[in-house]
């Protein structure tokens, strides 16, 4: 039995040198790099300690870019989970076309980030963009919609929450496929009306699915970095900037890689806080079946 395990553990060690080479070895890099100045492309580079993470409590940009990176992605939780469950619940009954429209909501998946953004670019471009064009049939000036920094993160917010909107729609779908029908008769029989059914057994029960759709979303929303720089590129000024994107903005453009990569730490360690905080709070709500 022990050299079956052992020859079954082998299989573990293409991926584990995967993950070593791709994730570990980047991280261990990435740390030692936030301890230097450095522009990203020398040979040559410099310790300085921890003057990176103190940069950070004094740089006003970055703190711009933390404000929008909690906007994305709590904005974004709220509007993918609060409409992908109302598609759910929607979808969930059949009616005529059924697949077509789940299929139609669906779409907008399969198109990465980066060119969802190029596309909704051309709907709000100041010169001959799509809103603007509708606005002169009504006889009204055009707006140059990305000009305002918080209109500008509003935007940005809606369409990351569109585009995936319907990965949540299925994952609660799911969720409330696997809720037993025998429960509803019970509660029917009982004299329960559509409201208590709702409370009492779809919210509980569809906790498993709620939690893993917070999160996902969650996480997407807070390392948002695709739709910022094809859109805005982080504009006007630092207006719109995530703190992905403004970890692109100074490694590459700032050339201060040492101060990107400390970013780059906080951002990891500050998502991986926030996200194992919820998945702990659904773990403690969480009812089973």
């Amino acid at each position: 039995m022990k050299k079956y395990r052992f020859k079954m553990n082998l299989f573990y060690l293409p991926a584990l040198a995967v993950m070593m080479l791709f994730v570990v070895y980047p991280m261990i890099e990435a740390v030692r790099v936030s301890f230097t100045q450095w522009n990203g492309y020398s040979q040559y580079s410099s310790y300085i300690g921890l003057k990176n993470y103190l940069k950070m409590l004094t740089d006003k940009n970055l703190w711009t870019a933390f404000r929008n990176t909690l906007v994305y992605g709590f904005g974004s939780v709220v509007l993918q989970n609060v409409t992908g469950f109302l598609l759910a619940m929607f979808l969930n009954t059949r009616f005529r076309g059924h697949s077509v429209v789940r299929t139609v909501i669906y779409l907008p998946v399969m198109i990465s980030n980066l060119i969802m953004g190029y596309v909704m670019y051309f709907f709000v471009q100041y010169d001959g963009g799509v809103l603007n064009e509708i606005l002169g049939w009504f006889g009204r000036a055009p707006a140059d919609w990305m000009a305002d920094g918080t209109r500008g993160v509003v935007i940005i917010t809606l369409i990351n929450s569109l585009q995936y909107v319907g990965i949540y729609m299925v994952i609660y779908m799911a969720g409330l496929q696997n809720i037993p029908t025998v429960y509803y008769e019970a509660a029917t029989i009982d004299g329960a009306g559509t409201w208590q059914k709702f409370r009492s057994i779809t919210l509980p029960l569809i906790g498993p699915a709620m939690s893993s759709a917070v999160v996902l979303s969650l996480i997407g929303g807070l390392k948002l970095f695709d739709v910022v720089v094809s859109l805005s590129n982080g504009g006007p000024g630092f207006r719109t900037h995530s703190l992905s994107s403004y970890i692109n903005n100074q490694y590459f453009e700032a050339q201060n890689a040492g101060y990107a990569a400390a970013v780059g730490i906080v951002t990891f360690f500050f998502i991986l806080i926030v996200s194992k905080a919820v998945t702990s709070y659904f773990d403690r709500r969480e009812v089973q079946m």
